[in-house]
């Protein structure tokens, strides 16, 4: 993972916020709208939810499917494509931007985490880097994600694996840290 993925926010100090006014009131009231409108609806309720997304600037492409209980730091920055999930639970820490391709899955309780901080300043600057989840990629659960990670097409991500570099495609991948193990295999799937 290459520092050029890294957004740098400029600070005054770690206390000091580097997004504008505008982004500073959404973010006081979106968590707000979340917990009063959401997390009470059944899951078929999907659209009601993505309607709420859609008018907080998440970029939404066909259908996907974002659990009830699952949250969403900053929903502007992020995009979920045709039939993406995001599970029960799961936690779209988006400081920065964060993409589920078509089909990709998110389970429970995993954590997609886009920020840090640039620790060779004594400001700490808020640094954030995209994640990305391939097209038909799964994440199990209780899975974090490092800012910056890719995760390959049809890659696996082991339970509670710590994902700090890119996961190639259609590759089974877990551990602390997560490293590849073995191609993704599909073997003959008969009826019972």
């Amino acid at each position: 993972m290459g520092a050029e993925r890294f957004y740098t926010y400029a600070q005054k100090s770690a206390y000091v916020s580097g997004r504008s006014k505008g982004q500073l009131f959404a973010l006081l009231f979106w968590p707000y709208v979340w917990f009063f409108l959401c997390p009470w609806t059944p899951k078929p309720f999907n659209s009601w939810r993505l309607m709420w997304l859609r008018l907080f600037g998440c970029k939404l492409h066909g259908q996907p499917f974002v659990h009830p209980r699952a949250r969403i730091e900053v929903p502007w920055n992020l995009t979920m494509h045709d039939r993406s999930c995001l599970g029960d639970r799961a936690n779209a820490y988006s400081l920065g931007e964060i993409e589920l391709k078509a089909r990709s899955t998110v389970a429970q309780e995993a954590y997609l985490c886009t920020g840090t901080h640039q620790f060779e300043d004594p400001s700490l600057p808020l640094q954030t880097a995209k994640i990305t989840v391939g097209e038909d990629a799964f994440i199990l659960a209780r899975v974090f994600v490092m800012p910056g990670v890719i995760i390959g097409d049809g890659a696996v991500i082991g339970a509670c694996s710590v994902v700090t570099n890119d996961m190639p495609a259609w590759t089974v991948c877990a551990g602390n840290p997560c490293r590849p193990l073995r191609p993704r295999r599909f073997g003959n799937i008969k009826n019972a």
